[in-house]
């Protein structure tokens, strides 16, 4: 059974036009090789270019995507920014200037009237006190 399949396949093989046959006869449009598209693109073979000099260089790919160095490059030059600007503003102020600060901030502290513990307290118990008033005063009104 298996030599026969291989017969029907042997058979099969003579009846293709082989290389050899379309060479000699003129006539005949040779095939040529399509183009991979995506090999074609300018982008592809740039990146290809530079994966190629980066591995003669001995540098890895990076383990990181391009978007999360960019983030973190943007992060890490705004909090240099940001310490320059805090190191320039208390260069510029004078000593005179920064005794008047402190003297400001001391001031304001001294005028803000104390918190009471009220307004720190959760809103629920803040009705149920409300609760208990009404109530004591519905109590104390029927009495009368």
């Amino acid at each position: 059974m298996y030599s026969e399949i291989q017969r029907e396949r042997a058979d099969i093989g003579g009846l293709m036009a082989r290389p050899e046959y379309r060479e000699w006869n003129p006539e005949l449009i040779k095939p040529k090789k399509l183009l991979n598209p995506v090999k074609a693109s300018r982008s592809h073979q740039e990146m290809h270019r530079e994966l190629l000099m980066n591995h003669r260089r001995g540098l890895g790919v990076d383990s990181k995507p391009e978007l999360q160095r960019v983030l973190e490059h943007r992060r890490r030059n705004q909090l240099i920014k940001k310490k320059k600007e805090e190191l320039e503003a208390k260069r510029l102020q004078c000593p005179f200037e920064q005794e008047l600060l402190r003297r400001q901030q001391r001031l304001n502290q001294l005028e803000k009237p104390p918190e009471k513990e009220e307004d720190h307290a959760p809103e629920f118990i803040k009705v149920r006190e409300n609760l208990r008033r009404i109530t004591t005063l519905t109590s104390g009104e029927r009495a009368l």
